[in-house]
């Protein structure tokens, strides 16, 4: 397959801006929606009001658990909270990001269809929201329930059982993932034997990687983002390709962007991540214990404590992330020596999935777990420098300059946290 060099798309990247900006907004306001919905729960009487009527169901296997109250109550809870923001999910995940159908007003252009990065119906929008939504309940019970057990039974040092079951949780999810969670949202198969399949395979022998294969994920059936990753942990390691990727991309551009994935094998950064991260989770939880004690123990009230802690820690795992992404890129360049590729690829990946090129930079500080594009175009311009290596069309691509802010995940399901991958913010 043939293809020039990609350049920056000045209409895309002013989509990509107001975009970030719309999710940027939303984000503050169900931020505000789950502050008022705390202060009414703990000061308004609701809570009160929901502990008492809940008191028939008060059964403790232990003394001061009562799984079936904190049951009922936090499904309560939750499901009312997704009661009054699925109108905000509605317009962030479907109704902006759905590709154009028929627009027979000018107001229907304006509001419905406006970004084209989403291709689903209404109808399996729903069915995935509805299945992240059943999904996100069961880890969260659990994850409710331990924490209340570990309240009762070991009051002052919950939070280090707390922490140490999230550190398991994570090795076993990393692990079954790609094999039980994502294939209920996309559907895979294996990559065709052919040129590229040899490729992947041969990038990922030199780099001391064991795959189970190369697959391609269905992405097309739910967006027009292109997304690759090295998914799993040990024996369900695999290469993952989006279909959107396959048809769009050569295969310098495509092996590239898999040799930055295996830059994070080669590194351990899986594991780094995974450490770091309960690391940070056990010192937010630490602090949780420290503020909300009183809350939890005398007043018998639910609080999102992972949910808290992980706002806490957020920019420090998002600055050590971006710092173990870079040192992907640059394995990504000196395993491959191809600069023009990699710039290529990055700035298709922008084009393609609405990622700003350089954002702000305290709204990359908070929120990008990823380099912005604009910084890892100017890594490879380095790279090329230092090692005295080619480079074309390096200043019209990378001069393009725009104003703040990161576009979220168009290609993650409902519910679930971002799997990771080296394409740009918007694809996360």
């Amino acid at each position: 397959m043939s293809v020039t060099p990609e350049e920056l798309d000045s209409d895309r990247q002013q989509k990509a801006r107001e975009y970030a900006g719309i999710r940027h907004r939303l984000l503050l306001v169900d931020l505000g929606i789950a502050i008022v919905g705390i202060v009414i729960v703990l000061f308004g009487g609701v809570g009160i009001w929901l502990r008492n009527v809940l008191q028939p169901l008060n059964w403790q296997p232990i003394h001061g658990w009562y799984p079936f109250q904190v049951l009922v109550y936090f499904v309560a809870i939750m499901l009312a909270y997704q009661i009054i923001t699925f109108p905000i999910t509605y317009y962030r995940d479907y109704l902006i990001v759905s590709a154009p159908k028929s627009q027979t007003s000018e107001r229907g252009k304006v509001l419905l269809h406006r970004y084209g990065l989403s291709t689903m119906s209404l109808k399996n929008w729903l069915l995935d929201l509805l299945k992240g939504l059943a999904l996100s309940l069961v880890f969260s019970i659990f994850a409710v329930e331990l924490v209340y057990l570990l309240l009762a039974a070991q009051p002052q040092t919950w939070w280090l059982w707390v922490a140490a079951a999230l550190l398991f949780f994570s090795v076993v999810m990393a692990n079954l993932a790609p094999v039980l969670i994502l294939p209920l949202f996309y559907k895979f198969s294996p990559l065709p034997e052919g040129e590229l399949a040899q490729r992947l395979l041969a990038l990922a022998e030199r780099a001391h990687t064991r795959v189970r294969g190369v697959f391609t994920m269905q992405l097309s059936s739910k967006t027009t983002a292109a997304n690759a990753a090295l998914m799993g942990l040990g024996n369900t390691r695999r290469i993952v390709l989006g279909d959107t990727m396959l048809d769009r991309y050569t295969p310098d551009e495509i092996e590239v962007v898999l040799a930055h994935e295996l830059g994070h094998h080669v590194h351990r950064d899986i594991w780094k991540l995974i450490i770091s991260q309960s690391l940070l989770m056990l010192g937010g939880l630490y602090l949780v214990n420290l503020v909300l004690h009183w809350a939890v123990e005398t007043q018998h009230y639910y609080q999102g404590l992972a949910d808290a802690a992980t706002l806490i820690v957020m920019p420090l795992s998002n600055g050590y992330s971006r710092a173990i992404e870079y040192q992907a890129d640059e394995y990504a360049l000196q395993a491959t020596q191809k600069i023009e590729p990699f710039k290529s690829a990055m700035t298709r990946l922008a084009n393609q999935n609405l990622a700003d090129v350089e954002p702000s930079p305290v709204i990359e500080f908070l929120l990008h777990d990823h380099p912005s594009i604009g910084k890892r175009l100017k890594h490879a311009d380095e790279f090329a420098a230092h090692h005295d290596l080619p480079v074309q069309g390096s200043e019209s691509r990378a001069s393009l300059s725009a104003p703040s802010s990161e576009a979220a995940s168009s290609t993650d399901p409902a519910g679930m946290a971002s799997s990771g991958s080296s394409t740009p913010d918007a694809a996360h």
